[in-house]
C-alpha cells in the first residue's frame, strides 16, 4: 500500500490538475460510468464534531474508495490545526485490496474549489467581470483563487458575517491584481458570479439580492439542515448539481424541495453540461445555480491523481499491508 502524507500534497496537486480530475469525474457520473455511495455524516457527541464517510466507484477510471473525516470546530483554537480533517482510502476494484492512504485536508479544499470553478467554466456568462464572495474563511481563499482563473474578472466584492475575516478575500484579490470591496448583502447584486461558502444553517442570500444573468455556486451546504440561500432563489434559477440525490437530501435544494418550490426533475447534473447532453446556460438573463454538495468521487479522483504523481516522483511511502 502507498501512503501519501498530508505534507506532500501541496507539492503534488495543482489547481489545474484538480479542475481536470473533477470535471472528468462529473462527466463520468452523468454518463453513468461512475456513482457515489450514500453519505454517512453524524454528530458524534464529542467536541461538537461532525464525522462521516463519502465513497464511490468510477468504472471508467477504475477508482474505488472512500473519504473519512469531518468537521471539528474547536481544532484551531485548541490544537492549532484546521477544523476540517479527512483521509482518503483507495482500493483495488479487482481484488478489494487497500492500495493507498492519502492525506485529505488540502485535497478537500482543492476539489471543492475545483467543483465551483468547473461550474463557472460551464455556466457563467463569458462577459462576467465582478465576482462576489459570501464567506471569508479558510475554504473561501481556495474558492476565489480557482474561480478567478475561469473568467476575466475585474473586481472582487465580498461579505462575511464576521467582517474581520474579509482581509482573507482582499489578500487573494491583491495576488491577482484586482480591487476588493467589502459590501453589505444588498451589494452582492452587483456580482456576475457569486460563490457562497459558509457553514450556515439559515438562509443568507435572498432571491432579490441576485441580478439576472448571475451564476451562483452554493458550496457550503453538505448536511441536512444547512442552508445558505433563500429557497425562492432556486425557484428563479436553472439549478445544477454534482449529484441530484445529495442535492435534494443534504444540499441547498433540500429546502426548495421541502417548500414545494422545485421538484427533483428540475435539477440537472453539471456533468450533463460537460458531456453536451444539457445546453446549460441558454440566455444572458438566465440565473444559473450550482448546488455543490461535495461527492465522494471528487475526493477519489484527486486522490488517485496524487497517488500516481507521488509514485512517479518517489514521494509516496510504500508499506506492507
Amino acid at each position: 500500500m502507498l501512503i501519501v502524507p498530508e505534507r506532500e500534497i501541496a507539492n503534488l496537486m495543482t489547481r489545474e490538475a484538480a479542475f481536470e480530475a473533477v470535471q472528468k469525474v462529473f462527466a463520468a457520473m452523468a454518463s453513468g460510468d461512475a456513482y457515489n455511495f450514500p453519505v454517512v455524516r453524524e454528530a458524534i457527541g464529542h467536541e461538537d464534531a461532525l464525522y462521516g464517510f463519502k465513497g464511490g466507484f468510477d468504472r471508467a477510471g477504475l477508482t474505488l474508495g472512500l473519504k473519512a473525516g469531518g468537521y471539528w470546530p474547536n481544532n484551531l483554537e485548541k490544537h492549532g490545526m484546521i477544523n476540517h480533517q479527512s483521509t482518503v482510502f483507495l482500493f483495488d476494484p479487482d481484488t478489494g485490496r487497500a492500495t493507498a492512504m492519502v492525506g485529505g485536508n488540502l485535497l478537500t479544499a482543492l476539489r471543492t474549489a475545483a467543483a465551483s470553478s468547473v461550474s463557472i467554466a460551464h455556466l457563467a456568462r463569458e462577459d462576467a467581470r465582478v465576482i462576489g464572495m459570501i464567506g471569508a474563511g479558510h475554504q473561501a481563499k481556495f474558492q476565489l483563487r480557482a474561480a478567478l482563473e475561469q473568467r476575466s474578472f475585474e473586481k472582487v466584492i465580498g461579505w462575511n458575517l464576521h467582517p474581520e475575516m474579509l482581509p482573507n478575500l482582499e489578500e487573494v484579490a491583491s495576488e491577482a491584481g484586482l480591487p476588493f470591496e467589502a459590501v453589505e448583502l444588498d451589494g452582492i447584486r452587483d456580482a456576475d458570479v457569486i460563490i457562497s461558502i459558509t457553514s450556515s444553517f439559515d438562509a443568507i442570500l435572498t432571491a432579490d439580492q441576485v441580478s439576472p444573468g448571475t451564476h451562483i455556486a452554493c458550496m457550503g451546504t453538505d448536511t441536512k439542515g444547512k442552508q445558505e440561500v433563500d429557497p425562492a432563489l432556486l425557484a428563479r434559477a436553472t439549478v445544477f448539481t454534482d449529484e441530484v440525490a445529495q442535492s435534494i437530501s443534504i444540499g441547498e435544494a433540500q429546502h426548495a424541495i421541502a417548500s414545494g418550490l422545485i421538484a427533483e426533475n428540475d435539477i440537472a447534473q453539471l456533468g450533463s453540461v460537460i458531456n453536451g447532453t444539457h445546453p446549460g446556460r441558454t440566455s444572458a438573463e438566465q440565473i444559473t445555480l450550482f448546488d455543490g454538495t461535495g461527492v465522494g468521487l471528487q475526493d477519489l479522483a484527486v486522490a488517485a491523481a496524487v497517488v500516481d504523481l507521488a509514485a512517479r516522483n518517489g514521494s509516496a511511502i510504500e508499506v506492507d499491508f
